[in-house]
Order: structure tokens, then sequence, then C-alpha cells
């Protein structure tokens, strides 16, 4: 059995603790896209891990963990991860890095760093993590993958390939010093011995797993508008955060997926640039962002203060739709308690119409959201495990989204622990 854990929104909207509950009775965890741009935060006997590159599974006994060949793979970052989740006490994790994953270097975060000076207001939110040049890269046939790691001149035959345009650029538009050869050519080879233990052909391994019926978790980054081709471009990030890539990235026959869980919060939250239709603004945002999750809402990657708003059916709806959902999971119900009154956008404005579906990003930056308001339910339900036991007003509020969104709601999460969930039956 195999299930996508995918984003319905821009992020941020607990993918990780999702799948860290639902790896308890997995074989596998996959990441299967993106980079070390953005972070699952988790928290169980461990305490609180951000992950950026390490799959959510790591902390389960018995789970294997890939990282699969569309992930674009820092070995730096990978590396201090592991020693971090060590140092906290979690048994070495039974890892595996495909030898066919492509490499992110220093030389795309000092790319992606001086283009968004360049580009100054006109900027696109990047984290500065060189996901952008990465995979510009990929599509150029100039990116070095793992399995190229092990042969020293091999590997300093494709950086002299590529780093002959990026030292043109380096000179000639930012200014800056070209980049050194040799000096990267000795600091790979270095690393690709460090990681030599992991790196397998991860794609077999997963047919394997496959084959053998084991449950299977593929784990995505970021959420369906950041999509490049049907997100809110070109506020986008450079690889496919839809379930419909996961067999792509991972390595898998595209009829592996039997479940798409798409998760959402219970408003809306965003970190980094582009369209955000209900946001919220002054206090009343900062008392949500204070109260939302374990730390409030800041990014697990850059720290930087989300933009939160009411919950957005449209939005939601739409990145649903994108993602093939099968399973609607929604996480920090339990912030939403403090309201008495609570919004919900069920559709928008557009020059004077009423739509219900989610536009293209310059019609998207002229709409009005319509707002319906419902009663809040004014108490905790941290400590709920059953669906039925929830107040009344807050089941009102759930039945009320999925009937907008038109996806079923089975799971609901609502604390920051591994054991704040509730499974509902519909």
């Amino acid at each position: 059995m195999v299930r996508a854990i995918v984003g319905a929104n821009w992020g941020d909207e607990g993918k990780g603790k999702m799948t860290d509950a639902l790896a308890h009775d997995s074989q596998v965890v996959v990441r299967f896209q993106g980079g070390a741009n953005a972070g699952h935060t988790i928290i169980n006997e461990y305490g609180k891990l951000a992950l950026h590159l390490l799959p959510s599974g790591i902390c389960r006994k018995g789970v294997k963990n890939v990282i699969g060949p569309g992930v674009a793979l820092d070995l730096d970052a990978l590396l201090s991860e592991l020693d971090i989740i060590l140092e906290r006490g979690v048994p070495m994790p039974e890892l595996y890095i495909s030898d066919r994953a492509q490499l992110l270097m220093p030389c795309h975060v000092l790319l992606d760093t001086y283009e968004e000076e360049r580009l100054s207001d006109r900027k696109f939110g990047s984290t500065k993590s060189g996901i952008s040049p990465f995979y510009s890269d990929k599509a150029a046939k100039v990116g070095v993958q793992v399995c190229q790691l092990f042969d020293k001149e091999l590997l300093r035959s494709r950086l002299e390939t590529s780093f002959v345009k990026k030292n043109i650029l380096m000179r000639h538009l930012y200014n800056k010093p070209e980049l050194d050869v040799d000096a990267e050519t000795e600091r790979l080879y270095a690393l690709g011995q460090k990681i030599k233990p992991f790196v397998c052909d991860t794609t077999k391994l997963l047919n394997d797993a496959y084959k053998r019926g084991d449950k299977i978790l593929l784990e995505g980054q970021l959420g369906a508008l950041r999509d490049p081709d049907h997100g809110i471009f070109p506020f986008t990030t450079s690889s496919s955060p839809l379930a419909g890539y996961a067999p792509v990235g991972a390595g898998l026959p595209p009829w592996a997926i039997v479940e798409v869980v798409c998760v959402t919060k219970a408003y809306s939250s965003s970190v980094g640039r582009g369209v955000f239709p209900t946001q919220m603004h002054g206090q009343e945002a900062e008392e949500l962002r204070k109260r939302g999750g374990d730390a409030g809402e800041y990014g697990a990657k850059t720290g930087r203060p989300r933009d939160v708003g009411w919950f957005d059916c449209v939005a939601t709806r739409y990145g649903c739709t994108v993602q093939g959902c099968t399973t609607l999971a929604m996480t920090n119900i339990d912030v939403l308690g403090y309201l008495d009154e609570i919004k919900l956008c069920v559709g928008y404005e557009l020059d004077g119409e009423v739509i219900q579906d989610f536009p293209v990003t310059p019609k998207l930056k002229r709409v009005k959201p319509i707002y319906h308001t419902l009663p809040g339910w004014g108490s905790d339900v941290s400590d709920v495990r059953v669906y039925e036991e929830l107040p009344e007003n807050c089941r009102n509020y759930i039945e009320f989204i999925e009937k907008e969104v038109g996806f079923p709601i089975k799971l609901i999460s609502n604390g920051p622990e591994r054991e704040n969930l509730i499974y509902r039956n519909v």
C-alpha cells in the first residue's frame, strides 16, 4: 500500500506531524522532492525536531527512510541534520540515499542569494537555499548525481562543465569571486565518502518493498499552491509538490498510490511572498500567529513570521483537486478555541462577479474574499480523542468546511504532539 502525504495549500500545513503519526504501521517513508528549503516539525518522545531533508519517519523503529532521486540533496545540511537528531537521542535511522539524487551545492545557494539581492523589490521570496539554481542545473543536465561523487576525475569533469556559465555570472552580473573547481571537487569527494554507506539503488529498494506489499509513505514538501505549473506562479517553488509527481520523485509506478492524504490547517498560513486572499493584519493576525502550534506561526526553515488568515475554501478545494485528494487531514483545530466567531472564505468577488474557482495569479491579485461566519466553541479541545466528543460548534466548523471543499476530512490534529490525532469515519 502506498500513500502520499502532501499539502493542500501554501505549505506549512503540518505534513511532518501527519507523516510521523502515520509511520507507526509503515515500513518505508520517502522524501520525493524539494530540498532543505522548508522544514517539517515533529514532536514525539525525542522532543521537538525540525527536519529539512530527513524523512519524518526517522523516529520510528524498523522504518526504512529513503531520500529519493527527486530530492535536491544538500550534503552539508543532511549530515548536520543527522548529527542533530543523534545528539537528541534518536537511534541511528535506517537511511537510504538514491544514487540518482542530484547535489545541491554551495554555488547554488550563492546564486540564489545574489539573484534575490539583484531583484530587490521584484524578488520571489526565496529561502535562499539554492533551490531554483539547483533545478535549473538539473533541467540543463549540468548537475551532479550522487553516483558521480565516488570517481574524482568524473566529479571534477562535471563541475568544470557546470561552473563555466556560473563563473561568467559571478564575474559579470554579480561582481563576485569565481568558483573554484579544484576546491569543490575535493570537498564533495570527501562528503561523498561520508554518505557512501547510505547510498544505493533506492528505486529497486522501493519496488521490491512495493511487490512485498509493504506500507510506503511518500512525504511531500510545501503545498499545491506552490507548484510551478498549478500554483501562484511565479511565487512558487521549483519542483512539483503534487502527489502526481510522487511516483516519479520516489521511483514507483504511477498506479502504486492508493491514497492521497492532503493536509490543511484549520485556518490559512503562508511563508514567503505571493498572493494570499484571506490574510489577516495587525493585532488580529499577531494573536493567531502567537497561538498557532507549538511555537507559533514561524517558518521551520527561515524563522520568518508566517502570514496568517481565515480558512480559504476556494483555495483548499483547488489544492485538493490538483493533488487528487482521497483523504483530507486538518491540523491545528485546537488553535481556534479562543475565538467567539470564525470566518471562512466561501468564494471570491472578481471585478464585480462572484467566482468559486481558484484563478491565475494576475486575477487572484484582484479578488476580494467572500466570508461566511460561524460561532466558535470557546474551549480547549486538545485532550479530545474521539470526534463525537468535540464541541458541537467545532464539529459544525469541520463539517461545514468538508461540505464546501468537497473532500472527506478523516484525520483531525488537535495539538502538536503525535498523540493529538482524531480519526473520523466518514
